[in-house]
């Protein structure tokens, strides 16, 4: 069973493994092409925009005295569920 190393070997072996990661050049038949990623990453952001434009709106339509039950309508979903999901956000 080999000893375990000490203290000072361990760094200096971590050291030597970050030297060899730094000198290392990147293999170009393994990258990958990011855009899909990006693609990714708009959407979400897109996606939480839209979700705030959503919850403006809904204040919106509650302040000019629109019931729960029609702006569920508007959002796909039951009055009770649109109140659940805004009431608290738009009441803040």
């Amino acid at each position: 069973m080999p000893m375990p190393m000490s203290l000072e070997e361990a760094l200096q072996h971590a050291d030597e493994l970050a030297r060899r990661i730094e000198e290392r050049e990147p293999d170009q038949d393994h990258w990958r092409d990011a855009r899909s990623l990006a693609a990714i990453y708009r959407a979400v952001q897109a996606r939480a925009q839209a979700e705030r434009d959503i919850v403006e709106a809904v204040a919106e339509a509650r302040r000019t005295g629109h019931p729960w039950w029609l702006i569920g309508s508007y959002l796909g979903t039951s009055g009770e569920a649109a109140r659940q999901r805004y009431g608290k956000l738009i009441a803040a």
